[in-house]
């Protein structure tokens, strides 16, 4: 339930509590040892069996486990979804490639619940890529080439995933939007054709224009995403001396021969007019896009279904029609 003040609407209650339980550091004074321990003790959280009533039940009828990818510098671990073998049927699977989103924070456990759905209703192999986190001397680079390094190397050995190779989708959230609409661009430019790119709640541009848009004035005091951690996450992800436009798909050159996206956009979200801006962008370039809004839905919502279930479930739903449209054979 969406609570209306006057005008303006706030998160559910379960968000605001959740919120106000924890105490959140000062994010732009934390020198990088106490950033570390933050991120590592919040990434067990995310990930502890505890954290279900807030993240999700995964569905049942899918596997989930950790694997390595090694690639020739460094060694990623990636977390694999895959249906049941009565859903799977003997035929290679479609494989939908995704990145998490926290930029600073996060791991792939933390979308357990709707990459588990995801493999099972398509059905399809989803790979999540547990990407490096931005962090002092690690820019946003670093995940980016992971993102793109991991979807090569799968791509390029189908048997061993049991994937066809011709049927890829990219999906991220977040700051794993940034990632995966990247990797879009690169491979358009690389010739593999992929067949669709989903991003939710995008953040899509970290340049100097990054907190200017309405929705962040608006929203940027919100439970889950306030205007100081993306001043750090901008800090972090384009540190000077860089090119933010570079790490800012907002303001790529060339949109144009882009896979259909589905752009997912909660309107209680500081970011909500990244996604809309950039499904403007992917529009006129004549990329197709469909756009959706969930009122009363916050930033994150995705990886909180336990707190926002009508919008999270709503979301889910449009994700995978969308998907299971595009990856048919």
């Amino acid at each position: 339930m969406t609570i209306s003040t006057g005008t303006r609407q706030q998160p559910p209650l379960g968000i605001r509590l959740l919120s106000a339980l924890r105490k959140e550091p000062d994010w732009l004074t934390m020198p990088p040892e106490a950033l570390t321990a933050f991120r590592d003790a919040e990434n067990r959280r995310r990930s502890s069996p505890l954290m279900r009533i807030v993240t999700g039940f995964p569905n049942r009828g899918t596997t989930i486990a950790w694997q390595e990818v090694a690639l020739p510098d460094r060694t990623l671990r990636v977390r694999v979804y895959r249906p049941s073998p009565a859903r799977a049927g003997s035929a290679a699977l479609p494989l939908v490639l995704h990145v998490h989103g926290g930029g600073f924070v996060g791991t792939a456990a933390q979308s357990d619940w709707i990459n588990s759905h995801l493999a099972g209703r398509l059905p399809a192999v989803v790979v999540s890529v547990e990407h490096r986190l931005v962090a002092p001397g690690l820019p946003l680079s670093a995940a980016i080439d992971d993102g793109w390094d991991v979807l090569g190397q799968v791509v390029r050995d189908p048997a061993r995933w049991g994937i066809d190779p011709a049927r890829v989708a990219v999906f991220g959230e977040s700051a794993g939007s940034i990632v995966t609409a990247l990797a879009a661009i690169r491979a358009r430019d690389a010739g593999l054709a992929l067949r669709a790119q989903v991003l939710v709640n995008p953040c899509v541009d970290l340049t100097s224009t990054a907190l200017d848009y309405p929705s962040m004035a608006e929203h940027g005091d919100s439970p889950t995403l306030t205007v100081t951690q993306m001043k750090l996450f901008q800090r972090l992800a384009a540190p000077e001396g860089t090119d933010p436009r570079a790490v800012s798909p907002l303001y790529a050159d060339d949109l144009s021969g882009l896979p259909p996206a589905l752009v997912v956009v909660p309107t209680l979200d500081p970011v909500a007019d990244h996604g809309r801006t950039y499904a403007g962008r992917l529009r006129d370039a004549g990329t197709t896009v469909s756009l959706t809004e969930h009122p009363g839905a916050g930033h994150a919502f995705l990886s909180m279904p336990g707190m926002v279930p009508t919008q999270a479930k709503a979301a889910k739903a449009a994700i995978v029609d969308f998907l299971r449209a595009r990856l048919a054979r």
